[in-house]
């Protein structure tokens, strides 16, 4: 898709513009609602389905369904993040009424990162085509890992601070409580950082980290730094208000991490068979429909298991609790008589 100077200008300002919005809706600290966070998470939805359709109507099939697959993947891939996010907010134990100023900020700093990613990694593969095997090597072992991780249920209960927060911290030095939403103070004559400003930038250098395999996984459905760079834009814009809609749901996609695997498999086993069409080999290429229908029929064959899967655990629990209850009062008769 050929992309003028023009319309690059364009969509930026319209992004900076939609930013702008959300940050003033969100500019007063306060609690989210279950409703509120459900009307903004369908407008962003909505959002990016009408940049689909436009791409459609003056971009063609091939754009469209590249933005689509790319931005349900990254909507998924960011989906497992939120379960991190929860755990940098339980760590920084962030008041409720701050935390929608927290995630809009560090979403944005993730937004400005991801770009320089994209910007990075479309100019390696323009001028080193062997870079696909890589990306595509590296989705498959990222899958693999998923899959290791989830059959050893790990659950990570605690969240570490990388070097890059660390050395701030030391730096700069941190208040010992919030002060609204003020992110620098003076204390004892010196300007510290407060732990609202830490918390930010966890989110969005955390974020990073989950670049690492969500950007080669997109550029393995389209090369166009357009569209790889609006679908990562549009997927991260609504995170905020997803991460309050289905915080409480997030413990019953218990096979969220199987999906997502299968996803980047498959995604990394496209970029190979890319990488060798290259290269000169014949080899059958995946299209982007069959790859839109593929990730569309894997996440929803994956929310419907985790959601009976999370039905019959809590069932379970249910009855352990009520034959332990039933035990303890034959026992206490027992002791009476």
């Amino acid at each position: 898709m050929n992309v003028s100077l023009t319309l690059w200008v364009l969509t930026i300002v319209g992004l900076a513009a939609l930013i702008a919005v959300d940050f003033f809706i969100g500019r007063k600290p306060h609690d989210v609602s279950i409703k509120e966070a459900g009307i903004w998470t369908v407008v962003w939805i909505v959002l990016a389905g009408l940049f689909g359709l436009g791409l459609l109507i003056f971009g063609g099939g091939q754009p469209s369904g590249e933005f689509f697959a790319g931005f349900i993947t990254e909507k998924s891939l960011s989906v497992d993040n939120l379960f991190v996010f929860v755990l940098i907010m339980a760590k920084f134990a962030v008041p409720t009424q701050y935390q929608q100023r927290v995630l809009l900020i560090g979403v944005l700093i993730a937004l400005v990162l991801r770009a320089i990613f994209i910007a990075a990694g479309a100019a390696i593969l323009a001028s080193f085509a062997w870079v696909f095997y890589i990306f595509g090597a590296f989705l498959i072992y990222t899958a693999w890992k998923l899959i290791q991780e989830a059959r050893a249920d790990e659950e990570d209960e605690d969240w570490d601070e990388n070097r890059l927060l660390k050395a701030a911290e030391r730096r700069f030095g941190v208040a010992d409580r919030y002060h609204g939403t003020k992110l620098w103070i003076q204390q004892n004559g010196k300007r510290v950082m407060t732990p609202m400003l830490v918390v930010m930038l966890a989110i969005g250098t955390t974020d990073v980290l989950f670049a690492l395999d969500s950007i080669p996984a997109i550029f393995g459905l389209t090369q166009d730094p357009y569209i790889v760079f609006t679908a990562n834009a549009f997927a991260l814009m609504g995170l905020r208000q997803l991460y309050f809609l289905i915080g409480g749901l997030l413990r019953k996609l218990v096979h969220l991490s199987y999906g997502l695997s299968v996803i980047l498999g498959f995604i990394g086993v496209k970029l190979v068979l890319h990488a060798l069409h290259e290269s000169g080999v014949h080899v059958p290429e995946i299209s982007i429909p069959v790859s839109l229908g593929v990730i569309c029929a894997v996440l929803v064959v994956t929310t419907i298991t985790s959601l009976m899967a999370s039905k019959k655990q809590t069932a379970e629990e249910a009855r352990k609790a009520e034959g332990s209850q039933q035990a303890e009062g034959t026992q206490k008769d027992s002791i009476d008589v």
